[in-house]
C-alpha cells in the first residue's frame, strides 16, 4: 500500500501535460516568470444579473500550469462595482495586490477581485486593471464562451476551451 501511495504522490508532483489541439494552448507552454498578452476577444463579467464589467481591452497573464488570469481596465468596470478592502497579498513576480469586494446591486462578494496598484516595472501594463475570481461571479465570458474557474478557489485563472492543463489548483498540485 505504501508503494502505491508514493507512486501516486510522484505522479501528482510531475503532471503529464495534455496535448493541445491546433486551436488550443497548453498551460505547460506558458512561461515562468509569467508574461502578459492582449486578449482579442471581448470579456464580460456578470454579478447578480448585472454586467459589472465589459471590455475589448483585457490583458491576460500567462504563467506555467495556470489558466490565464484576465485583467480588465478599471475604466471598463462599473463605478459602483468595486469597494477596496484592507486585504493585500504578494506575488513574487508582480508585487503587492490590493483586494476589492465586488458589488452587484444588493449582492456583495468579499475579496472577489484584486489589482496591482503599483506593480513591478515588468508588469506596469496591468496597473489600473482589475482581475476577478470567476468562482465568485455569476458568469465570466471570454468571447461567447462562459469561462470556468481555476480549480481550488485559491488562484484566479479562467478556463476556456482554448487552454488545456492539467491546471494548478487540483488536489495534489501544491508542489508543482
Amino acid at each position: 500500500m505504501r508503494f502505491f501511495r508514493v507512486k501516486q504522490e510522484r505522479q501528482l508532483m510531475h503532471p503529464k501535460p495534455i496535448s493541445p489541439n491546433a486551436n488550443q494552448r497548453s498551460v505547460w507552454d506558458f512561461p515562468r516568470p509569467p508574461i502578459i498578452e492582449l486578449e482579442n476577444r471581448p470579456v464580460k463579467i456578470i454579478l447578480n444579473g448585472i454586467v459589472i464589467a465589459e471590455t475589448s481591452k483585457a490583458l491576460k497573464v500567462l504563467e506555467t500550469s495556470h489558466p490565464p488570469v484576465f485583467h480588465l481596465p478599471l475604466e471598463d468596470i462599473r463605478d459602483d462595482a468595486l469597494r477596496m478592502v484592507s486585504r493585500t497579498s504578494f506575488c513574487e513576480f508582480k508585487g503587492t495586490a490590493s483586494y476589492f469586494d465586488v458589488i452587484g446591486n444588493d449582492v456583495v462578494r468579499t475579496n472577489a477581485a484584486w489589482s496591482y496598484l503599483s506593480p513591478v516595472p515588468q508588469f506596469k501594463s496591468i496597473e489600473k486593471h482589475v482581475a476577478f475570481y470567476a468562482h465568485m461571479m455569476d458568469a465570466c465570458f471570454v468571447g461567447e464562451e462562459k469561462a470556468q474557474p481555476q480549480p481550488g478557489n485559491f488562484y484566479g485563472g479562467w478556463i476556456t476551451s482554448d487552454v488545456v492543463g492539467p491546471f494548478k489548483g487540483i488536489p495534489g498540485s501544491m508542489g508543482w
